[in-house]
């Protein structure tokens, strides 16, 4: 059943005062985990989607339970179940999925279809942030084979959510530091080397780096603005927008030894990128687009689009200096 969901403006008649209730669906997850705990320490009553599944996954199950703990409430529900996802999706105003979009672990993001399908028979939900939070799907319709295939499926959801009328708000975080600046983005290894490096290309150009806290953080303060209401919220802090050379400056600047440096060609990468496992395929062709086409940054942020920092000055986000102390 669609529920009509009637608008005055850019706002919901229905919509309620006050911080709303937020479900978190992959919320044991790397970055749902997070989520859940930006969204308690800003104030919201926030429920975790407990599926069947994690009963025998203890560390997650262990997680789910430090989250209760903390005062979040436990809702069981399974995406095998359709009533169980619309009982868990009508106790809350605001849902977010943060649930697996990675492909060396477990591509899930279709699953999203069936959360939308939930949420359609739930007109309370006022807002759906859908597992993005990486590159922007729209952009990337130039893709390269297998890698496209984590783009398609984002843009299947976004086309089922704007198709049901779901309000929504996408997050475009760009890279998550602790697969890309602790790794000084080289591939094999989330470590940062201490002798040689591989640059792609000629490293200069621009990508942006961010603690995945700070993600989570700038995605729980679009919930309630009317700002990010139905845009992409692409999160650019300024001083986080650094070529893959500069990265590397920094790291070292902190270890005080420079690093031999090898120079990766477009061509050079392609050959070796078509040798790999289609898993590795998926996740590694998108550093061509990152580092040899700079997608993250070769735009401007259109009407249907705002950026994190400019929204929300107030958030002390972790400079990438101070994220790759820890390593060394």
């Amino acid at each position: 059943m669609l529920v009509e969901r009637r608008w005055v403006g850019k706002n919901r008649v229905s919509e309620e005062m006050g911080k709303s209730k937020v479900l978190v669906v992959g919320g044991t997850g790397y970055i749902g985990r997070r989520i859940v705990r930006a969204s308690l320490e800003q104030g919201h009553e926030t429920f975790v989607l407990q599926r069947p599944e994690l009963a025998l996954q203890i560390e997650k199950l262990q997680r789910l339970l430090s989250f209760k703990k903390q005062g979040a409430h436990i809702v069981e529900a399974s995406f095998s179940d359709h009533k169980s996802l619309v009982d868990a999706v009508k106790k809350v105003d605001v849902v977010i999925s943060a649930i697996s979009g990675v492909h060396i672990r477990s591509h899930s993001i279709t699953l999203q279809l069936k959360l939308v399908d939930a949420i359609k028979e739930a007109p309370n939900v006022k807002r759906f942030l859908p597992s993005e939070f990486g590159l922007d799907p729209a952009r990337m319709g130039h893709a390269l084979e297998p890698g496209r295939v984590t783009f398609d499926d984002k843009m299947a959801v976004r086309k089922a959510i704007e198709e049901a009328n779901i309000p929504f708000t996408y997050i475009s975080a760009n890279l998550f530091a602790g697969y890309f600046a602790g790794s000084l983005s080289q591939m094999g290894s989330f470590v940062p080397p201490r002798d040689k490096v591989h640059l792609f290309g000629d490293g200069k150009l621009k990508a942006v780096f961010l603690d995945e806290f700070d993600v989570a953080t700038y995605t729980i303060k679009t919930i309630d603005d009317p700002r990010t209401l139905n845009k992409t919220l692409y999160l650019r802090p300024p001083e986080n927008i650094l070529s893959q050379a500069e990265l590397i400056g920094i790291w070292e600047k902190l270890i005080g030894k420079e690093l031999h440096k090898t120079y990766i060609s477009p061509e050079g990468f392609l050959t070796t990128l078509k040798g790999l496992d289609y898993k590795l395929q998926v996740g590694i062709g998108h550093f061509y687009h990152i580092f040899y086409e700079g997608c993250l940054t070769n735009f401007e942020i259109g009407e249907d689009g705002e950026e994190a920092s400019k929204l929300y000055p107030e958030v002390n986000y972790t400079r990438m200096d101070e994220y790759l102390k820890i390593y060394v």
